[in-house]
């Protein structure tokens, strides 16, 4: 990684960097990032994590975070040793733990941090790479990597998981209207969601290994029928999703709850990844509204997506 990396052309040092990365939903085929299937996702501008990073004499994180520390640890070890002295100050404003990339958009956005700090151009790729080895390898978090991909490139992207991702940019104005619709008092870590997924998946259990087939599949279909403007489509791959999340893992009562209010207004739902949070597809405006006001009264919280 480091011969690729281009340093900016500058002679005096720069005091400080900042990087910023956005919320993310998947919207199809998720969890199939995980085993080499294809996922259909658009990061949310209502959510950001942001950093700012100081040359200093000794490494400092404000407040302490072990993500942000293996995000400076990972870059000093790969890019730059100097960041290990780095000071680090951090804000996430992304709900943690429902399913919306607050891990991951943190360690992005300590990373490009610290590329801004030290003068380094990292490629999205480059970007993506380093963060999931952070959280996979040295933290020894399960999980795919549908969530560093979009949240370093940005917008609403197919992506598909082989040996090295491969994704395709999809217009955010060709998707219907979203709602998404969190509770923060059911949180739950993704870690232990994706633990017995990849112990079963790695026994090449038949089940799984069909439904991550199937998984991919509904993706790419839900990008066809948006580039083909087919809402309906679209929303039977949404749904088709949850329905197939619901055959291979146990789902949390409170979770599937918030689904059932959504579809019971006529919205298509999924879970925006792997904690308290759905995606739900509507209509128009007015159905809009009217699912806001059916899973607010569940007790969740809920907004209108900023995508891009």
């Amino acid at each position: 990684m480091r011969r690729s990396l281009r340093r900016r052309p500058t002679r005096v040092p720069s005091r400080s960097g900042r990087g910023v990365a956005l919320a993310r939903s998947a919207l199809v085929g998720n969890p199939s990032d995980g085993y080499g299937g294809a996922v259909l996702a658009t990061t949310l501008r209502n959510f950001r994590a942001s950093v700012e990073a100081e040359r200093s004499a000794a490494l400092s994180i404000d407040p302490p975070s072990t993500l942000v520390t293996a995000g400076v640890r990972g870059f000093a070890r790969t890019l730059e040793p100097a960041a290990a002295q780095a000071t680090v100050r951090w804000q996430q404003a992304i709900p943690r733990e429902v399913g919306l990339g607050s891990s991951s958009a943190l360690v992005i956005a300590t990373l490009r941090a610290l590329a801004s700090l030290f003068e380094l151009s990292l490629s999205a790729d480059q970007l993506a790479t380093l963060a999931h080895t952070i959280e996979r390898q040295d933290l020894g978090i399960a999980g795919g990597r549908q969530d560093q991909v979009v949240q370093s490139q940005e917008g609403l992207l197919l992506m598909e998981f082989g040996e090295r991702p491969v994704t395709d940019a999809v217009d955010v104005e060709l998707l219907p209207p979203l709602l998404i619709a969190y509770r923060r008092e059911t949180a739950q870590a993704s870690g232990p969601v994706h633990a017995p997924l990849r112990a079963r998946f790695e026994a090449r259990e038949a089940l799984l290994l069909e439904a991550m087939h199937e998984l991919a599949r509904l993706a790419r279909d839900a990008r066809d029928a948006l580039v083909g403007r087919d809402h309906e489509r679209f929303g039977r791959c949404v749904n088709a999703t949850f329905e197939i999340r619901a055959r291979i893992m146990a789902l949390d009562p409170s979770h599937a709850a918030m689904v059932r209010a959504a579809r019971d207004c006529g919205a298509s739902t999924n879970y925006t990844g792997s904690g308290g949070a759905i995606v739900c597809v509507c209509a128009d405006e007015l159905h809009r509204r009217e699912c806001e006001r059916a899973l607010r009264a569940l007790g969740c919280r809920t907004l209108v997506p900023e995508l891009g």
